[in-house]
């Protein structure tokens, strides 16, 4: 799908509009869509964003929970693996909130993509039924939609004390709404649809980077192996 452009309306008045045209998408995106555009939900949410160009995806993905710290985390693994610990403390980066891991896939032998979804609050937040009403909905096959914000960054050191230098492309969604469902999502094992707004010119990548992301999230899931990090 080509880039959309959002023009917020920042006049007085317009949050109980934005308010009530949120509230007439919830229905369509109790399910999947076929089209990013279904029910007009790109106009209700990007009347909430910046102006700006953004390009929409709808993804698949299986969400899985990550607290900082802990088994998956990317900022304690993949991340010193190529930056190292913090030189002054002696620890690795701390993102100070729980968070979804959904994919990853090799970019090229030198490259790897890797995909979060960051919540807006922390999942302690969470109304314990809706979540439990979701994963039952889930279990008999129901995959609905939640939908973010995203950016997309390529970055790689210079120099540095990591053993895996190789440029990471980090594909990361800010939830706009669908907190319930990730969480479901996650404790269930089940799949979600997720309709990214990619903000174009935000992050800290080339405009022909974010034209690849299509292609590279419909190939197979895979991680970055021993024999790529021994040929970067």
């Amino acid at each position: 799908m080509r880039p959309v452009r959002s023009a917020r309306d920042d006049r007085s008045g317009q949050t109980a509009q934005q308010t009530l045209s949120l509230n007439g998408v919830g229905e369509h995106l109790a399910g999947p869509l076929a089209d990013p555009d279904d029910g007009g939900v790109i106009a209700a949410f990007g009347a909430l964003l910046p102006e700006g160009e953004y390009l929409p995806l709808l993804l698949r993905v299986e969400p899985r929970r990550v607290v900082p710290g802990g088994d998956g985390d990317y900022f304690g693994g993949e991340q010193v693996g190529t930056w190292g610990l913090d030189q002054f403390w002696g620890l690795p980066e701390y993102p100070h909130t729980p968070y979804y891991r959904t994919f990853d896939t090799a970019v090229d032998a030198s490259a790897h993509l890797y995909e979060f979804v960051v919540p807006m609050v922390p999942p302690t937040w969470n109304d314990r039924e809706r979540v439990a009403e979701y994963v039952d909905l889930m279990e008999r096959g129901t995959v609905p939609t939640a939908v973010a914000v995203s950016t997309l960054d390529v970055c790689e050191p210079a120099i540095g004390p990591g053993t895996d230098h190789y440029r990471h492309w980090g594909l990361t969604h800010f939830l706009l709404d669908g907190h319930h469902k990730l969480e479901a999502a996650a404790t269930a094992g089940r799949p979600v649809q997720l309709l990214s707004l990619l903000a174009l010119g935000e992050g800290l990548a080339a405009s022909g980077d974010c034209a690849r992301l299509p292609d590279l999230r419909a190939q197979p899931r895979s991680a970055r192996s021993a024999r790529s990090a021994r040929s970067a």
